[in-house]
């Protein structure tokens, strides 16, 4: 018998610089709270290798807590397999370190803040440290209903690649998302961003660049009518969600979705929407503020419009008209 011949098999196949790589293989994520948390869940079930950036340890640790929370409820309702989750998770990395976005081909920011002066302050340092480590091809977007993209991307070497889009958090599996061509957007970018949309299972909703876009704009005018009905009297805080459940077919009433989206952000959303258009419309309600002062912001913290146990079910509601807090 011959002399065996061995032989490398790498020596046969592609190099790194001869690959292609599939198209938004991988994203990143700046800021993994319940947004940011929504969309990596969404893009790694779809095959998607993310990358989230979070501030400290403690919140990355946070961040694969829920995620783990949120999957171990869809394998509850039937929804998933113990292995489907597991292949979720292995795709979704947290990390301290911008650099850790240099091969991202999309990246989200999706941060929070406790003011509006101070959010369009951070989000457009984030762009920056965006850019700086990311390829001139990587789009990078907000998540941001309120605030305008093309102020974000103002102060950016390429701010044609910029971009906004909204995911809908109250209910992570509608199967839309708003997407927002900024006065710098590319045709090209707009149309990459169109097609990741396609690739997580949701339609495009095209939307003209406004703040509050088409969903906050129309939920906000709702949310201040329901509590000026609430103050008159004309009825009771559940009756009021349950006319607008039942009778007109939605998943939510008004104040159990406030509760859900968060007081503390609700109240942000107003006040940039009053900010942006000067319409006392969009001027938070006394109802609104009176529960952000208190600190009362909805269901994570158990208490809002309604008081909730520890797994999230209605106990109670909040007696807002007899009631100081």
């Amino acid at each position: 018998m011959g002399e065996m011949i061995i032989e490398q098999i790498e020596d046969f196949g592609l190099s790194k610089k001869q690959q292609q790589r599939t198209l938004f293989s991988k994203i990143g994520i700046i800021g993994c709270g319940k947004d940011g948390q929504n969309i990596a869940r969404i893009a790694s079930a779809y095959g998607i290798e993310v990358v989230f950036i979070e501030l400290s340890d403690d919140r990355i640790r946070n961040a694969y807590e829920q995620l783990d929370k949120t999957l171990d409820k869809r394998i509850e309702n039937w929804g998933m397999t113990v292995g489907e989750k597991k292949l979720i998770l292995s795709r979704i990395k947290g990390s301290l370190d911008y650099e850790d976005l240099k091969d991202c081909d999309f990246v989200i920011e999706v941060i929070r803040a406790e003011s509006s002066a101070r959010k369009i302050t951070e989000r457009k340092e984030v762009f920056r440290k965006i850019e700086k480590v990311v390829c001139k091809d990587c789009i990078i977007a907000t998540n941001s209903t309120t605030i305008i993209v093309t102020e974000l991307a103002s102060e950016l070497e390429h701010r044609e690649r910029c971009v906004s889009l909204h995911f809908f958090v109250q209910s992570p599996d509608a199967k839309i998302c708003e997407v927002v061509k900024g006065l710098y957007t590319s045709d090209e970018v707009y149309e990459r961003v169109l097609t990741f949309v396609k690739l997580v299972n949701r339609q495009a909703i095209p939307v003209e660049e406004s703040a509050g876009l088409i969903s906050i704009r129309l939920y906000m005018a709702l949310l201040n009518e329901a509590c000026e009905v609430l103050m008159e009297g004309v009825g009771t805080m559940s009756n009021i969600d349950t006319v607008w459940k039942i009778g007109f077919g939605m998943r939510f009433g008004p104040f159990e979705l406030a509760d859900i989206l968060g007081i503390d952000k609700v109240n942000r959303w107003m006040e940039n929407l009053y900010s942006e258009f000067g319409d006392p419309m969009y001027m938070p309600s006394p109802v609104i503020k009176k529960l952000n002062r208190a600190k009362r912001f909805g269901k994570h913290v158990c208490w809002g419009f309604y008081k909730y146990d520890e797994k999230g079910n209605i106990i109670g509601t909040t007696p807002l008209a007899t009631e100081r807090i």
